[in-house]
């Protein structure tokens, strides 16, 4: 893969040269996940972790304190140091009535409060779950991936039994899903990541919409300058129009089908003209 290829709408701002990023393993992990100062902490990701924790600890962090502290913590972080916008809410307008059962948002995966700003586009007032990376729930960012609504993606095949039905738990409540398709954090990268299956699948198996969500860049600028660095860009979150699963497809075909349109949906909302990636992975 080549970053010559790589084109763009005019007046579309890269914050960091993709030529610094790596060219052959778009899965690469770039961050390290945070060790804790002191904790004795340690869950092993199988069938026994508490994919529903019903606990009155767990319920009351992540249904009060956690929404609070995103609210008036992260939420504030997100508009003063990265300048969030909003752009796009509108699209979803016409869909109330096949969004009202739930829906799998997907969005690229480039900075650290990336899920916060999405749930802060799409469900502000409502729980979203979010399949995350396991080894962080044993990190130093421990409070802040499970009260988000992370849950871990399990180690072995008693833990993913576990997971699934977690997943199906919260989708029959109307709940909604964020993946990040791209799987692993590459921080400010402009061009978007060939997608895993995860969302797709879930999407297909739970019939709900698929909701695509990019984040771009703005250069920083004004009073901006003074909560960050001009290294660091502000960011803007853009929704777009739903894409519906066609179940007259096999699974296979309509997984597929659903990766393409939805990759290269998000390359015309990140005004990609020739995307350096291919929407699939070399699988």
């Amino acid at each position: 893969m080549k970053y010559e290829t790589l084109k763009n709408e005019d007046g579309v701002y890269v914050p960091i040269a993709p030529e610094t990023y790596p060219t052959d393993n778009p899965y690469e992990h770039r961050v390290t996940v945070q060790k804790p100062s002191k904790s004795n902490r340690h869950y092993n990701f199988d069938e026994t972790y508490p994919y529903i924790d019903r606990s009155f600890s767990y319920l009351i962090q992540r249904n009060f304190i956690g929404p609070l502290f995103i609210w008036f913590v992260i939420n504030v972080a997100n508009r003063l140091k990265y300048g969030l916008r909003i752009r796009g809410r509108k699209n979803l307008h016409g869909y109330r009535k096949q969004l009202k059962g739930g829906a799998v948002a997907i969005c690229n995966h480039v900075y650290q409060f990336d899920a916060p700003a999405v749930k802060q586009a799409l469900q502000p007032l409502r729980n979203i779950w979010i399949p995350m990376y396991a080894p962080h729930f044993n990190g130093g960012q421990y409070w802040f991936v499970r009260y988000v609504g992370g849950i871990p993606v399990p180690e072995t095949m008693g833990g993913l039994r576990k997971f699934d039905e977690a997943f199906d738990h919260y989708h029959s409540k109307g709940e909604w899903i964020l993946v990040f398709p791209e799987e692993v954090r590459w921080d400010y990268y402009q061009p978007i990541r060939p997608f895993r299956k995860g969302a797709f699948t879930m999407a297909y198996k739970y019939n709900c919409p698929i909701v695509p969500c990019v984040l771009t860049y703005r250069e920083r600028k004004g009073i901006y300058k003074l909560f960050g660095s001009k290294e660091i860009p502000l960011m803007t979150i853009n929704v777009g129009e739903p894409i519906t699963p066609d179940k007259s497809h096999t699974r296979k075909d309509e997984v597929d089908r659903l990766r393409v349109v939805a990759h290269e949906r998000m390359e015309k909302m990140a005004g990609i003209v020739e995307n350096p990636w291919p929407s699939l992975p070399e699988e």
